[in-house]
């Protein structure tokens, strides 16, 4: 399939796990990818493999909490590839502690990361997405459907993106941009394996959070963000898409 040919993305977390997955499926797809990572080795090697099967691709380094950095990342896509049609917000970071553990401090930084990035890069770059009737695909989780045990501030930021997306869609539905949010649960990716698990917590919380015996691969996340950026998902909008082998579904 080729459903992305002349399509211009924007990828962030794209140097590795779902981002990157992402990033090589819409760029398999046809897609114009420019990979966005804090890690710019990780981006350019995703850039780079993107380039090997044909498609266009740039890198970039870019601090998503930063206002102003956003704007001038979308300046700078805008300068070169003159349009945009689909932003996919897929950075994010995650942390287990438990609430009466908290910091003030963490709990920000997981709202200026996993909330405040996608709200920065959405509102910088919505004027040329209404251009494009273009969409935005955000990547939430399954703790923005339910609650979790020990992750508090990563709930919080992941409800606050959902209600994000819903706003934006139906803000702009009618005006042709799409907004959506990916939910998935357990993934195999880096991320998960950098959780450190408080001592002495109950596992019986966390186990009903992995409700089959096997986690997803980046690369089935990857392929329900592509059809949701898509065009054959046109009449899909403000929807909350789970991808969690059934953690949501009781």
């Amino acid at each position: 399939m080729k459903r992305f040919e002349d399509k211009n993305i924007i990828v962030t977390g794209a140097a590795s796990g779902i981002g990157r997955a992402t990033a090589l499926r819409l760029g398999e797809e046809g897609g114009k990818i420019w990979c966005v990572d804090i890690n710019m080795v990780g981006a350019q090697q995703t850039a780079d493999e993107i380039k090997a099967f044909g498609s266009e691709a740039e890198a970039s380094t870019l601090d998503v909490t930063s206002y102003d950095a956003c704007k001038n990342f979308i300046d700078e896509v805008i300068a070169k590839w003159e349009y945009l049609d689909v932003l996919c917000n897929i950075a994010g970071i995650s942390s287990m502690v438990r609430f009466e553990d908290e910091t003030a401090a963490n709990f920000n930084k997981m709202l200026a990361v996993n909330l405040l990035g996608p709200f920065n890069l959405s509102q910088v770059a919505i004027r040329h997405l209404l251009a494009r009737k273009g969409n935005i695909v955000n990547l939430a989780s399954v703790a923005g459907q339910i609650g979790q045990a020990y992750t508090s501030s990563y709930v919080a930021s992941k409800h606050g993106l959902v209600g994000l997306t819903k706003s934006i869609a139906m803000e702009y539905g009618r005006q042709g941009l799409r907004a959506n949010a990916v939910c998935p649960g357990a993934v195999n990716t880096p991320l998960i394996g950098k959780i450190n698990f408080p001592k002495d917590i109950e596992m019986s919380l966390i186990d009903r959070y992995n409700f089959l015996p096997w986690f997803a691969d980046p690369e089935e996340v990857a392929a329900m963000v592509a059809y949701v950026a898509s065009d054959e998902a046109r009449y899909v909008n403000g929807a909350v898409l789970a991808i969690d082998g059934g953690i949501s579904a009781g």
